[in-house]
């Protein structure tokens, strides 16, 4: 929970200096992205309860939640019209898509494992059919 904590504070302050200094809010593009992984990682650690006390969780999940409530301001005030409107339609259809890709991979994984158990079976069944049709022939003395 620390640790996605200090990513996500980490990056937000790239943010904070790079418009401080004048630039534009896509010159911290790559720090926005970290900040916002950091933030979806502690969300779902805070789901899972996994993560530390109830409390901790709390404050990790405000504190992000005020990291965002800054990021929206600066930019609807340092960026172009509508920038926070757009930002959130395409954080939306961002997280479908992760959500679709992990979907499709656990039911990639699910097929490789039933694939594997299926094959493991024949393979015995093979063996087994072998096994019996050379003790037939030993017993019969063709072997």
């Amino acid at each position: 929970m620390l640790a996605e904590l200090a990513a996500a504070n980490a990056a937000f302050s790239v943010i904070k200096q790079a418009v401080s200094n004048g630039k534009e809010i896509a010159a911290a593009g790559n720090a926005i992205a970290e900040f916002v992984g950091a933030k979806e990682k502690l969300q779902a650690k805070a789901q899972k309860k996994g993560g530390g006390s109830d409390l901790e969780e709390f404050m990790a999940l405000e504190k992000i939640r005020q990291q965002e409530e800054e990021l929206k301001q600066i930019m609807i005030y340092a960026g172009r019209p509508g920038l926070w409107a757009d930002w959130q339609r395409f954080q939306a259809k961002a997280r479908v898509a992760r959500r679709e890709a992990e979907i499709a991979a656990t039911a990639r994984r699910k097929r490789i494992v039933e694939g594997s158990i299926i094959a493991l079976f024949i393979g015995c069944c093979l063996a087994v059919l072998g096994a019996l049709v050379m003790l037939i022939l030993h017993h019969q003395g063709r072997l």
